[in-house]
């Protein structure tokens, strides 16, 4: 029995509320295989189990079903039978999904010290990720940015957006997230990520409210977050004077004055030496 574990884990979960509120949330109409749509909660389940037993993979969650795990859970899907059900998801039943585990976490924070000390102070950390897939056909693949070795290269991928909540007494767990397409800008839908990921855990008035903390991108637009932020100082150089100092030029960058509330780019005369 190489996954015991498991039952502790499965039974906090059922009583947290995982079936009931992906049972609700999530409905898959029309699927390509009318089976594929039936009993959601069910296949949700065992993905997580199967997800909390190591599984990373499609295949590997198979491992519900080795030795004597049957004995221990009943009602167990087959990896092609979760493959099918998780390759019907269109982007709405991932919303539908998210809505599940947010709720989940309300439940499982008040079972459980996962987020203790939030009555006093919690953080909020939102960052966008890009994770690398191969099928051209996959909805929502898209070139994004992302760096290897150093180098800024364009891989096929999606673009996550997750918000993470932790105290001072708790690990971050994951609060919210949402799935865009892989070229999606970095501050596409964080002002309402932060919105969802408080939505159910705002504290009362008289309790301290939740610090965020963002990249640089969601500060400067109009993010629920950038109010509880110092303003930012002006950089020293602008980008386009840093790269020309990167690359040893001596010319100048263009300097802006204003007008009358109108900006004016004059560019300043270069500095090299004429060749003789």
């Amino acid at each position: 029995m190489s996954c015991a574990g498991l039952v502790p884990v499965m039974r906090l979960a059922e009583e947290a509320g995982l079936h009931e509120l992906v049972a609700d949330a999530v409905h898959i109409q029309d699927p390509p295989v009318p089976s594929t749509g039936v009993n959601p909660a069910g296949k949700i389940s065992s993905v997580v189990a199967g997800m909390a037993a190591g599984a990373d993979s499609i295949d590997d969650l198979d491992v519900l079903r080795h030795g004597g795990m049957p004995e221990l859970f009943g009602g167990v899907y087959a990896p092609s039978t979760l493959g099918s059900f998780l390759r019907a998801f269109t982007w709405g039943h991932t919303r539908q999904l998210a809505g599940a585990a947010r709720e989940f976490l309300v439940g499982l924070a008040g079972r459980t010290p996962v987020l203790a000390g939030a009555d006093q102070m919690a953080y909020v950390d939102i960052d966008a990720l890009l994770r690398r897939v191969y099928g051209h056909a996959k909805q929502g693949a898209r070139f994004g940015h992302a760096k290897l070795g150093g180098y800024d290269v364009l891989l096929r991928g999606l673009s996550p957006l997750v918000a993470t909540l932790s105290t001072p007494l708790a690990a971050p767990v994951v609060a919210a997230t949402r799935l865009r397409n892989g070229a999606a800008s970095s501050v596409k839908g964080a002002a309402s990520l932060l919105t969802e990921a408080l939505a159910k855990r705002f504290p009362p008035p008289g309790q301290p409210a939740p610090r965020a903390r963002c990249w640089s991108a969601p500060t400067r637009r109009s993010t629920p977050a950038r109010s509880s932020l110092p303003p930012a100082e002006p950089a020293p150089w602008s980008r386009s004077r840093w790269g020309a100092a990167q690359r040893g030029s001596t010319r100048s960058a263009p300097s802006r004055t204003t007008d009358g509330g109108r900006c004016i780019t004059r560019r300043r005369s270069s500095t090299r030496t004429p060749a003789s």
